[in-house]
């Protein structure tokens, strides 16, 4: 069973609707039981940072989310970013499974905010790309970034910035992109966790 992290936003619903059509084995819940007893779990994120992580210890679930690296995990969007060390939308440290600190693209010279479909540019083998074509098209929206580092596995560019689009550590998973938005690679992708 699958469950999904449920913060009470549209993206945790998106990502239930787009599981829908791989399998039937998932929950939506905030329950510390249901997340100890998945055998994966998925870790959406749209918002705020700080809206997240205030969530997060409300719900008691801080300590959960680390100790649970040993199954297989999947942070999207907003829900990778928290999974790194620190992120600098409003100075907040973070989970720590994935080494790095999520910085604003503002810090760069392009737009502050990355949006649309664009290509992700596999540079290391993962089980969450197999079978899918390499700079093959998914969904992003982001206003922060983590930089490339020795964890990635995919990147894309945003601007003039290359940036970690896709990361791996051992058995946790993390994408920029919106597998649940980005049609059939996306669906794709989220089948492979599911089949990991």
């Amino acid at each position: 069973m699958t469950t999904i992290v449920d913060f009470g936003d549209i993206n945790s619903k998106e990502v239930a609707e787009a599981l829908k059509i791989i399998t039937n084995d998932f929950i939506v819940s905030s329950s510390e039981v249901d997340i100890c007893r998945a055998d994966k779990v998925i870790f959406p994120g749209a918002g705020s940072a700080k809206d997240v992580m205030k969530k997060i210890h409300l719900l008691n679930l801080f300590s959960v989310l680390r100790i649970i690296i040993d199954k297989p995990m999947l942070g999207i969007g907003l829900g990778m970013q928290i999974m790194c060390e620190y992120t600098s939308e409003g100075n907040l440290s973070c989970l720590g499974i994935f080494p790095g600190s999520i910085i604003g693209l503002e810090n760069s010279n392009q737009s502050k905010t990355h949006e649309g479909f664009d290509k992700v540019k596999i540079i290391k083998d993962c089980p969450l790309f197999v079978d899918i074509p390499n700079e093959s098209e998914f969904y992003f929206k982001h206003s922060y970034f983590l930089p490339v580092n020795e964890f990635t596995v995919a990147t894309s560019k945003g601007g003039d910035r290359e940036f970690t689009s896709a990361i791996q550590k051992n058995l946790s998973f993390g994408v920029q992109f919106h597998p649940e938005k980005s049609g059939e690679a996306g669906l794709k992708l989220l089948e492979n966790f599911i089949k990991l």
